[in-house]
Parts: C-alpha cells; sequence; structure tokens
C-alpha cells in the first residue's frame, strides 16, 4: 500500500507546536505506552528526538513513531559530490557592500535536476559542528526525486517557494506547498520533493541553532501576527515501497548517499510535536501605526530562532505582506537605516515597497552589519510628496527576510553569479541634496 499520494493532501492537524496523534491504519497507535512490547501490525517503535531528553518540558520537541522498518535499516554512508551546497563561510571575507541577485533560472530540460541537486548556497555564518548560525541557499529544480530520499541532520529547514508548487512526502506525512506558503522540515526528518508543476524555485533557510518557534508578544496581547491555529502538520501517511533507492544525509557539513532497499517514508502512526509543518503566509494579521511613525519591522515578525541574549535571535523570518498604510505625516515606505543584525531579503511575488525597480520576485539582497540601505531615489521621491490623508492599501506583493544577529558571509558561487547586479548601489545614486540651510 502507498498511502502517500495526491490524494492526502488537505489533510492537517492545526496549531503551532501542538502534542500531536495521528495513524493511517485504526489502532496503530499504542494505548497508554510509547514502546510496548510487541506494537500493533508488526510495526516498529522508533523516537526521534530534536531536543535534548533533559530539555524543559516547555521547549523539548520529539516524537514517537510506528513504523514498518527501523530507521537504521540502509547501508553504509558514503561521501559525495556536494554540487553547490555550502557549509563552510570562512574561505571569503564579507563585505560590507550591499548586494542584490537577480532571480535563479530554471534548469534547462536537458538538465534534469531535483529539489536537492538544485539548491545554491548564497551565505551563510556558523557552521554546523558548532549547531549556531545558517546558511541561506536557493533551489532550482525542474525533476522530482522517485528514487532518492533526503533528510537534513545539520540543521531544520525553512522552505519558502517562489515559483512552482511542492509536494513534500515527509515520515509523518504528506505537504503539499504553494508560493506564499512556507514549510518548515525538522532536523533529521526524511523526505520526498516532487513538482506537480514541473518546475520549481523558491529559498531555503537552513537553521543551525535553536529550533524555530512562535515570538512572544508582549504588549500585542494574545492575538496577532501568526496565530497558531494557522499552522499545520501532516496526518500519518506512509509508503510500503521496496526497490533499488537512495539515501541522502547531509552530515556535517557534507553530502553522504546510502543505499537503502525500502522506502524510509514507512511510519504508519505517529504522535509527539516533533513534526513539519506548514503555514500560509496570507493569514499574517499585521500590526500598525494607526497616527503617526511607524514601528519597528520586529512586527513582522513570523518565526523566530532565539539565541542565550533575551531579545537577540540567531534567526528571524519576517514578512512583508499586504496591509493598509494609514499613518498621517509619514515617510511610509520602509525607512534609510541602518541594522545591528543583518538581512538577506527575498521577494516571493509583486513588488516591494521600498523599491521601484530592480528587485524582482526571486530574486535577493544582503545588507549586513551597520550597512546603510533603504528606499531607492524615486521611490523616497514619490513617497516624500504623496498625500498621507489619503490611506493606501498595498497589494500583490509578499517579500520576507531571513536576519541574524551574525554577519552574513556571501558564498564565492554568489558572488560570481551571473545574476549579481553590479550596479545595485547606484539605485540611491539619483538621491537629491536639499538641505538648504536659509529654509527651514
Amino acid at each position: 500500500m502507498d498511502a502517500l499520494t495526491l490524494t492526502d493532501t488537505g489533510r492537517y492537524q492545526s496549531g503551532f507546536g501542538n502534542e500531536f496523534a495521528s495513524e493511517a491504519l485504526p489502532g496503530a497507535l499504542p494505548a497508554h505506552r510509547n514502546s510496548p512490547q510487541r506494537a500493533a501490525y508488526g510495526l516498529y517503535a522508533e523516537q526521534l528526538s530534536g531536543t535534548a531528553f533533559s530539555a524543559p518540558r516547555s521547549q523539548n520537541r520529539r516524537s514517537w513513531l510506528y513504523r514498518i522498518r527501523p530507521a537504521a535499516m540502509h547501508q553504509p554512508f558514503k561521501q559525495i559530490d556536494q554540487g553547490r551546497i555550502v557549509s563552510r563561510f570562512d574561505q571569503l571575507a564579507a563585505s560590507p557592500n550591499q548586494l542584490r541577485w537577480d532571480p535563479l533560472p530554471l534548469p534547462p530540460p536537458e538538465a534534469p535536476t531535483d529539489f536537492i541537486q538544485g539548491w545554491l548556497t548564497m551565505a551563510g555564518n556558523g557552521s554546523p559542528a558548532a549547531q549556531s548560525g545558517n546558511a541561506i541557499h536557493l533551489y532550482a529544480a525542474n525533476r522530482s526525486m522517485t528514487e532518492r530520499y533526503f533528510y537534513c541532520a545539520d540543521g531544520e529547514l525553512l522552505i519558502v517557494p517562489q515559483q512552482g508548487r511542492l509536494h513534500i512526502a515527509t515520515e509523518l506525512g504528506l505537504i503539499a506547498l504553494e508560493p506564499q506558503e512556507i514549510a518548515v522540515i525538522p532536523r533529521g526528518v526524511r523526505f520526498q520533493v516532487s513538482l506537480p508543476d514541473g518546475s520549481a524555485r523558491g529559498y531555503i533557510c537552513e537553521n543551525y541553532g535553536a529550533l524555530l518557534r512562535l515570538p512572544d508578544l508582549g504588549v500585542i496581547g494574545s492575538n496577532g501576527l501568526a496565530n497558531p491555529r494557522d499552522f499545520l502538520t501532516p496526518h500519518a501517511a506512509y509508503q510500503d515501497r521496496e526497490g533499488d533507492f537512495e539515501l541522502v544525509a547531509k552530515f556535517g557539513g557534507n553530502l553522504w548517499s546510502a543505499k537503502i532497499d525500502h522506502s524510509p517514508l514507512d511510519v504508519v502512526a505517529w504522535h509527539g510535536n516533533y513534526a513539519p509543518y506548514k503555514y500560509d503566509l496570507r493569514h499574517f494579521s499585521p500590526i500598525g501605526s494607526i497616527g503617526h511613525d511607524h514601528p519597528d519591522p520586529s512586527i513582522f515578525l513570523v518565526l523566530h530562532a532565539p539565541s542565550n541574549t533575551p531579545g537577540v535571535d540567531t534567526l528571524d523570518f519576517v514578512v512583508f505582506p499586504p496591509r493598509w498604510l494609514v499613518a498621517e505625516d509619514t515617510f511610509r515606505p520602509p525607512w534609510f537605516h541602518r541594522n545591528v543584525a543583518s538581512e538577506f531579503m527575498g521577494l516571493i511575488h509583486g513588488q516591494y515597497d521600498a523599491k521601484a525597480e530592480g528587485f524582482a520576485p526571486g530574486g535577493a539582497s544582503l545588507h549586513n552589519c551597520m550597512s546603510g540601505h533603504g528606499p531607492d531615489a524615486s521611490t523616497f521621491e514619490q513617497a516624500s510628496s504623496t498625500d498621507t490623508s489619503i490611506p493606501r492599501k498595498l497589494e500583490h506583493t509578499m517579500a520576507f527576510m531571513f536576519e541574524t544577529k551574525q554577519v552574513i558571509c556571501p558564498t564565492a558561487q554568489a558572488l560570481a553569479s551571473a545574476q549579481l547586479q553590479a550596479d545595485y548601489y547606484a539605485c540611491w545614486s539619483g538621491l537629491k541634496k536639499n538641505f538648504n540651510p536659509e529654509q527651514k
């Protein structure tokens, strides 16, 4: 029986970080025991831990899996070619220059490329060995994974599609993902990606540090931003499939391959709170000023990975969705700023309100710590003369940002890419000197 079919899409459980229980066959979940002497249907019990065993209960993430074969059953791993995946970010000195890239082209038909082969590491910091930092990848693929399965032992994967849908078959169920949705695949969870539209492109942030979670809301109260009920986790679904397959692991910054004679997506039932999930960015409930000025961009925070310093994160995932702009006597677009954090930005759909041109869907920009950036010249001129007594609705847009306390180091291949815009700095060269000490 192959239960991981497209007919399973749309079957989800709601809530962020909840303790879920799901079974694809009735009675597959044991009652009142995690590891019974004999599991139903001849299944094996296996625990998957995403945090230390003794982590505080409020932060502990683990799931019990009831599967056809244990995850230990495969041939030895052998290191394979990395492709364009990079996990070392100390090879080049990061510069304070503002950087921007055009969208990554899709592979041509004569070069079939699956989801893993299509990764291009753009930048990052920290390392998998230190279990701290992030890697930022783009992906562009035109072939489904049929005989290959993959897992990342280095970090959890935050996947942001920009073009083309992804069907992500995981050990714990199937996630159907489209642009303007995101998915998080936990560290160690095995999965396989198919492309229902034939090709796909997007962004990935590989989080080496603390697990992503919802931020506290403080004075906002109990509602707003990303609401827990809108995060969806799949129901159990499984493959009972035998053949000559490949299991690829990302471990210690390298890719490793092992032969496996069955599908590793054979979990018939599971319960716990360590599971893949997805979220529709269009459900984000933005907060903003209804008077004058506007708050810091932290009001657009969807998920974050906290550090040991309160209020300082190793990773923020921020989204800029459609919203009303109503603040009066206010420069409404993002203002000119320099930031102690470093920002890698992407555009999923439409146009970003701080840039009139040059920043296309599928493109990216990097503004490192204390590098000045902000609206381009034409955006500044238009926003400076807009009648702010009239509300304006930003529509047909969806931009996002990976933000981190550490410097984001671009890779050599990103700096050598044909998509790098050599003249990005020129978008500010048209800003006029308006200063006149004789006229207030």
